[in-house]
């Protein structure tokens, strides 16, 4: 794991196109200063963080063809998933901004799905491209090139003993769908079990994994596929106030005594219920995401994983952490999400952040697991591709040479922290949570009910938010979950305008209702 440090100097200021003057920095080291808390919570919203960086004049499409085309020529899913009903026109980003054709300056704090990791554009990233470009584009792993190797030895070093053999592939479906093979050949079992409300893929055989109604289709998909309830200590059945490893807990009451936790084996009983009743005495293996993103920033009981790991083991399955939104530092306490568990999985998968946005994505296991993947032979013709491998190389060094790990945990727990009093201040935001740079707020109806709050006043703040200049996500199986998950080079300065922002829209809606 990288012990990164912030480095918020000069250099930084370069990457950022801001200068570190302003309030909330430490010019002497470049460490981050936590600013004047966010008591008032006012709803005024203050000018947007200056950045100097100047995006090209857009001279393109114009956006009356691009919605034609996007209507007559795109799969109809295309034109089904479009956010907002005015949508964004994106033209240009920049680390931790983006320009929309009429350019419109927007702060990205949802970072294309939690995707880019280090920043949009970012200089050293892309100068790593363009060099690749210039060298090799193409070569697939029936030959033998310096960028597969060098990434490859990188990524092993970042990652626990025995987990040191690396399969490359090209998105975090494909991954799952590999862990899903290599774990059904080397038990010879094949049941896998996967929590409520969790999102593994969308491809036909990690559509078994995923468990959530809106990405189902009436066909079969993914065969012997299991899901057990989710340890979600906001929403389920049980949960209380020690529960999480978050700067925030739930607002529910809890009389645990310090160490105990009634709501972690109340979940733990249910998940030995799914095992007695809903598989075979042999499984396969057990996905988990470290913290579910899709499904909504959702947390478990600090103790769930490492308990659910040991039954797994025996009944013969592998453990698989689906690190594809929680990798690369994002959680900040840790540069992988299942650290933060005390558990060492059996395999890992990985995508999103890394590779910034380039498409990539990687199966990370241990020798014995891996031989049985040679059984037959399987071909990837893009997987672990140079230009690839150069990104992937390049991201993990800008990981640690710009302290990205330490942003999302420093940054991340303010806004954690000052996330909780606008819960504390407004009935319809009924939980934050998260670590580092994975959060999520969850609205309700009122916080006796936890109902959640219908889809139309969702999208109306929703809506509110980025039309002032700030684009986040949604999720949850309700939707009822803002996701917040910046590029990881955002800024105190940053984290207060989108405080102020997120603010001033439910007060509107709130004032509107």
């Amino acid at each position: 794991m990288y012990k990164a440090a912030s480095r918020l100097s000069g250099r930084r200021a370069a990457l950022t196109g801001r200068s570190c003057r302003g309030p909330g920095f430490h010019i002497a080291t470049g460490a981050l200063c936590h600013k004047a808390s966010f008591r008032d919570l006012p709803t005024d919203i203050p000018e947007m963080p200056p950045c100097t960086f100047k995006p090209e004049e857009h001279k393109g499409m114009s956006k009356e063809r691009m919605m034609e085309i996007r209507r007559e020529n795109c799969n109809p899913m295309v034109m089904k998933v479009t956010s907002y009903k005015k949508p964004v026109f994106l033209h240009q980003g920049h680390m931790q901004w983006l320009w929309d054709v009429d350019g419109k300056r927007y702060l990205d704090f949802f970072a294309g799905v939690a995707t880019v990791s280090v920043g949009h554009c970012h200089p050293r990233v892309t100068a790593a491209a363009v060099q690749q470009l210039k060298r090799l584009w193409h070569a697939t792993n029936l030959y033998v090139y310096p960028p597969l190797h060098e990434y490859c030895e990188k990524l092993a070093s970042l990652l626990p003993d025995p987990l040191k053999v690396i399969y490359l592939t090209n998105s975090g479906s494909e991954a799952n769908d590999l862990a899903m093979m290599m774990a059904r050949l080397y038990t010879g079992n094949f049941d896998i079990i996967t929590f409520r409300g969790s999102y593994h893929g969308g491809s036909p055989q990690t559509l078994g994994l995923t468990s959530n109604a809106q990405y189902k289709y009436p066909i079969g998909t993914g065969s012997g596929c299991a899901n057990t309830i989710c340890p979600d200590v906001f929403r389920g059945p049980w949960g209380g106030s020690q529960c999480r490893d978050s700067p925030v807990q739930t607002i529910r009451e809890c009389s645990c005594a310090q160490g105990h936790c009634m709501a972690n084996e109340q979940y733990i009983g249910q998940l030995k219920d799914t095992l007695a009743t809903s598989v075979p005495s042999q499984i396969a293996a057990f996905f988990g995401e470290p913290i579910q993103g899709v499904g909504g920033a959702v947390q478990y009981p600090k103790n769930f994983l490492k308990e659910a790991y040991q039954l797994v083991r025996e009944r013969g399955g592998v453990c698989i952490a689906d690190e594809v939104q929680t990798g690369f530092g994002r959680t900040g306490t840790h540069f992988w999400g299942f650290q933060g568990h005390d558990v060492i999985p059996d395999m890992v998968t990985m995508a999103k952040g890394i590779g910034n946005g380039f498409p990539m994505g990687a199966v990370v296991t241990t020798p014995e697991i891996a031989a049985s993947f040679a059984k037959g032979i399987h071909f990837n013709t893009f997987g672990g591709n140079p230009v690839a491998c150069a990104v992937g190389s390049s991201v993990l060094d800008t990981i640690k040479e710009d302290g990205t790990q330490q942003i999302s945990l420093e940054v991340g727990t303010y806004l954690m922290t000052e996330l909780a009093k606008l819960r504390d201040k407004y009935e319809i935001v009924g939980d934050v949570r998260g670590k580092g740079l994975q959060i999520g707020v969850e609205m309700v109806k009122d916080k006796t009910s936890r109902d959640p709050l219908p889809p139309a006043a969702i999208n109306e703040i929703f809506e509110d938010v980025k039309d002032m200049g700030v684009l986040i996500g949604k999720g949850g199986i309700h939707g009822q979950t803002f996701r917040i998950k910046p590029p990881m080079c955002i800024t105190m300065e940053d984290a207060d305008y989108f405080l102020a922002v997120f603010n001033k829209s439910i007060h509107n809606y709130m004032e509107r209702r």
